[in-house]
């Protein structure tokens, strides 16, 4: 039997190294001389032709099976020099992840040598630490069925890849200091933090993972974590604690560290709160200037700052009191103004916003409120503004400001323009081209062309959820055709128009949506405006979506033949109401009556 699976292996993979039946062959060295050891040429090629057929995929699993274990079985006794190979890395990273958690274990346990200690060598390599990274991530699959092994001997395999990942985390417990600060093994920690933790990130195809924003935190999944883990987990957690003068000072520990506190926050969120305390614990026991708390200049340097932001999204009430207390009371102003304290201090701002030390944060801020817009850290103001969503009592006060930061203020009937100016972030001197001469008259010239920026955008989201938005709806409403377009076309305009016309009560709906009419072929045409249309259409009443489609309908041919437009076509279910206008209300009924159901129970 194991002879025709063999065979069967050599048939899916033609063209092995010459002279090599089970054995993959490095240089003519034996480790013995000075030169370094590297997979001659005609391992490369072959490793190339596994790399080919990996790409192809298998037509069923039993293929899958047979050509895996054909390739490790090469590998065999040549796992440290294949993982460190350039090639060799990567046909093991994929074969590792079709690999069967025994298969896994099998290859940790080579690589790791007798007593483990070659972990090191291999996971802080270029290529190496990789294959690490990929091996250790196989423990997610601990609990997964292998075909043809039951009972007993499954569970055996299952210990047998956890017995080596927690072998992995013992090596790396003991070198902590070393890894953390290697630019490859550190990323083999903060992996293993995310698996001892019981949580990996989610596989994105390449071309997928370059699309998405590099502002957005990696998905992450859950899994079943055997108990040995989350032990395992806490001693890791205890000896980074004894090192915590590495992993606040160096800049690469410093993001394991950061690491472990997300993975504690999400998972275990006791060990997160006795992190937090620890760290913020050593960071204010520093010496620094008398007079002077430590966590100031924490505050203002580059590692520190990441570190301070993380520790304050994931603490509680008690010690986000502490902090401001003791060392940021009256100090949160030249800190707003600093071009890298202000980033923690916005982190401080959302950590703080459920509980009333929000208030006390908010009134101080509120006295420097311009001087934060003019030295350009706009970002602290809006999250002010987003705070601010959830304490109506300092709505008024906020709002009034900002109108007379854009300059929009007075006379009251400046403010119909604030919302061009709020999405632009430029006063209303600098939009309009407006020169105030001697006696205050003023010489207006064209405006500004329309345009939406990313923090304008968030501003203006924010502001729709305030309990006042009138100024805001009149602003809207006064808008030309042209600017209405171009404020609903725009990748980051779009969002905000949206908030603004999902919130509005049913008559400001229809106020907007009739100024809309001749523009709602060009938004069906448009990426961003069909996402828009389609979120108007699903707030919109009976009647309103009947008048979307009546302007719609009389384009038919444009919009099934346009890429986004033949989406928002379907989806409106307009061959329907062209056809069969009976079974369209129908249908249109039934949704309208699901909507309310739901938002009665929500509400």
């Amino acid at each position: 039997m194991h002879e025709k699976m063999e065979a069967k292996g050599q048939r899916l993979l033609k063209g092995k190294p010459k002279g090599h039946k089970r054995a993959v062959p490095g240089n003519s060295g034996d480790g013995g001389g000075s030169k370094k050891q590297r997979l001659d040429g005609g391992t490369v090629s072959y490793f190339r032709r596994v790399s080919d057929r990996l790409k192809e995929g298998f037509a069923d699993e039993e293929d899958r099976g047979v050509f895996v274990e054909n390739v490790l079985s090469e590998v065999k006794g040549k796992a440290a020099l294949v993982a460190m190979d350039m090639t060799g890395s990567l046909v093991l990273e994929g074969l590792l992840a079709l690999a069967s958690p025994a298969q896994v274990a099998e290859v940790l346990e080579e690589l790791g040598g007798e007593t483990g200690s070659e972990f090191t060598a291999v996971a802080c390599n270029q290529c190496g630490g990789h294959v690490m990274e990929s091996a250790v991530r196989q423990a997610h699959r601990w609990t997964e069925e292998t075909p043809d092994v039951t009972g007993a001997r499954e569970e055996e395999h299952c210990g047998m890849l956890e017995a080596q990942v927690q072998r992995v985390s013992g090596v790396v417990r003991e070198n902590m200091v070393a890894f953390a600060q290697d630019p490859y093994g550190s990323h083999l920690l903060r992996t293993l933090m995310h698996v001892l933790g019981g949580c990996v990130t989610r596989d994105t195809p390449g071309a997928q993972k370059a699309k998405k924003d590099k502002r957005c935190e990696p998905e992450l999944v859950d899994f079943e974590i055997p108990t040995s883990f989350w032990w395992e987990l806490k001693h890791l957690a205890d000896h980074l604690m004894e090192n915590i003068n590495v992993f606040v000072s160096n800049l690469t520990a410093c993001a394991a560290l950061q690491t472990l506190l997300a993975v504690c926050h999400r998972k275990r969120p006791k060990l997160c709160k006795k992190l937090n305390k620890s760290i913020m614990g050593y960071l204010t026991s520093l010496s620094s200037a008398p007079g002077v708390s430590p966590l100031l200049v924490f505050m203002k340097d580059q590692s520190g700052s990441h570190l301070l932001q993380k520790i304050f999204q994931f603490s509680q009430k008690a010690l986000l009191r502490d902090v401001y207390r003791n060392h940021l009371r009256s100090h949160l102003m030249p800190l707003a103004l600093h071009p890298i304290a202000n980033f923690p201090i916005q982190s401080l701002i959302a950590a703080a916003t459920p509980h009333k030390l929000f208030l006390k944060i908010f009134d101080e801020l509120m006295e420097g409120f311009e001087a934060i817009l003019a030295a350009g850290n706009i970002a602290v103001v809006v999250q002010m503004v987003e705070s601010c969503v959830q304490w109506e009592e300092r709505q008024g006060e906020l709002l009034q400001r900002l109108l007379q930061a854009f300059h929009c203020s007075e006379p009251a009937s400046l403010q119909v323009s604030c919302l061009p100016l709020f999405l632009s972030f430029l006063t209303y001197e600098v939009y309009f081209n407006t020169e105030t001469a001697e006696g205050d008259s003023v010489t207006q010239a064209s405006p500004q062309a329309f345009s939406v920026c990313y923090h304008g955008s968030r501003l203006v989201q924010a502001l729709a959820g305030f309990k006042e938005r009138s100024v805001l709806m009149n602003s809207l409403h006064d808008l030309c055709a042209r600017d209405l377009l171009t404020f609903a076309t725009d990748p980051f305009g779009s969002h905000a128009f949206q908030v603004m016309v999902t919130l509005a009560s049913d008559k400001g709906r229809g106020k907007i949506l009739k100024k809309m009419e001749d523009m709602y072929v060009d938004l069906a045409c448009s990426m961003y405006g069909s996402r828009l249309l389609e979120a108007v259409w699903n707030s919109a009443t009976i009647s309103q979506r009947r008048r979307i489609a009546d302007k719609l309908v009389p384009s038919e041919s444009q919009l099934r033949s346009d890429r986004f437009a033949r989406h928002v076509w379907a989806k409106f279910g307009l061959t329907a109401f062209l056809k069969r206008q009976g079974d369209w209300m129908e249908a249109q009924t039934g949704e309208s009556k699901k909507r309310k159901m739901f938002r009665d129970i929500l509400e």
